[in-house]
């Protein structure tokens, strides 16, 4: 048993030494003395490649330069050696550490990459230099991590606000199948008999079946500037969801210092993405101008403002705006980041005087989006993470 537990021991120690030499790279081994080959060999070369410093890069991995087939060859060596999450942080590192992002013009680049949302973000901040042999490449990448998002978000989303706008109309005379029992019980407590241990409902209540005209409408007001990207496919991948609800009418609003109408792009999302330009700055107060010079039922909009709040418009007139809307009975939601990237940097000064207004201004997953969005068509409070 001591030889058994010692060679286990031993299997242990090598196995820690692997790990830190590949955490460490570098020339001689970085003082570990562990000398890999096989697929670590490759593990460290693809590692070095992009993370050892400039001399290391050029003798581990050959580096990756700005050559289009070094860096097709790296992609395919990534791909191979790790699993996809890890993939796209190091495609993301490449871009931004070694300034690659030219590189994705070239469609044979595009083919090799993994697609995700951050993929997508670059792409869009490339469009206008996009040449045409690369746009249907890029298109298509878009595409794909568009149905991704759609097949992972739509359903839950259609059947979130939904039930809503059921709720939102509620009815005396509910057919069975649409009585709110709790409601209805909480109702008639009253009217309990003890006798029989069981409440008689003099008055029931239920939830109306929702008109087929439009009877809510939803504003989503997006800030395309270069720090809100992966916000912006989400945020175009939820309008079109919206959009093909017959209940709702939905209109997508992208703005910088100018404002871009997107709603007849909406059937598509992937057409919306090509008709935003990330970067520029950012004029809060003449987008939530725009849109709110198209509301037409103040009492039955939601107004989603999605941005990081710093504002180079004229910042009292933005607040003004806001108040006056809500005062209107618009039900105004501020979102910092519709991202699942973690907290963002933002204007705190403008997040707490929108908090004063009623407000509040907060982080959003993707997962909690369809909540967020029910909660406001219902009028009810916000679900607020309490990170936020």
């Amino acid at each position: 048993m001591k030889k058994t537990d010692g060679l286990v021991e031993e299997g242990e120690a090598r196995e820690r030494l692997r790990r830190w030499r590949l955490v460490l790279g570098g020339a001689d081994a970085e003082g570990t003395g562990c000398v890999l080959d096989g697929r670590d060999a490759g593990m460290d070369g693809a590692l070095g490649a992009l993370y050892g410093k400039e001399g290391e890069r050029q003798g581990r991995g050959a580096g990756l330069g700005a050559s289009a087939p070094s860096v097709a060859r790296w992609l395919g060596d990534v791909r191979t050696y790790f699993p996809s999450p890890v993939v796209q942080v190091m495609q993301r590192d490449a871009v931004e550490r070694l300034g690659l992002a030219s590189l994705l013009l070239e469609p044979e680049m595009l083919e090799a990459v993994e697609a995700d949302v951050h993929l997508v973000g670059t792409l869009l901040s490339l469009n206008r230099a996009l040449p045409e042999t690369t746009r249907d490449t890029a298109r298509a990448v878009v595409r794909k991590v568009v149905r991704d998002l759609e097949k992972r978000l739509a359903g839950r989303t259609r059947a979130a606000l939904r039930g809503a706008l059921d709720r939102s109309a509620r009815t005396g005379r509910p057919r069975p199948r649409d009585i709110d029992w709790g409601r209805t019980i909480a109702a008639n407590l009253k009217h309990y008999l003890p006798e029989h241990g069981t409440v008689v409902p003099e008055r029931l209540v239920g939830y109306g079946r929702a008109a087929q005209s439009l009877n809510k409408g939803v504003t989503l007001c997006v800030d395309q500037s270069g720090s809100m990207a992966s916000s912006l496919v989400y945020a175009s991948v939820f309008g079109a969801v919206l959009a093909s609800m017959t209940t709702i009418s939905t209109r997508l609003v992208v703005f910088d210092t100018s404002v871009v109408d997107l709603t007849d792009q909406l059937d598509d999302p992937v057409d919306v993405l090509f008709g935003t330009q990330l970067g520029g700055g950012t004029d809060i107060n003449r987008a939530l101008a725009y849109c709110q010079a198209r509301i037409e039922r103040p009492a039955d909009t939601v107004v989603v403002l999605i941005s990081d709040l710093y504002e180079g418009g004229i910042k009292d007139e933005m607040l003004k705006r806001v108040a006056a809307m809500k005062a209107a009975g618009v039900e105004f939601v501020s979102l910092l980041s519709l991202s699942d990237e973690g907290a963002p940097a933002y204007d705190r000064e403008n997040a707490a005087a929108l908090a004063a207004l009623g407000v509040p201004a907060f982080a959003c997953t993707p997962e909690l989006f369809p909540e967020v969005m029910a909660a406001a068509l219902e009028r009810r409070p916000l679900p607020i993470p309490e990170t936020a």
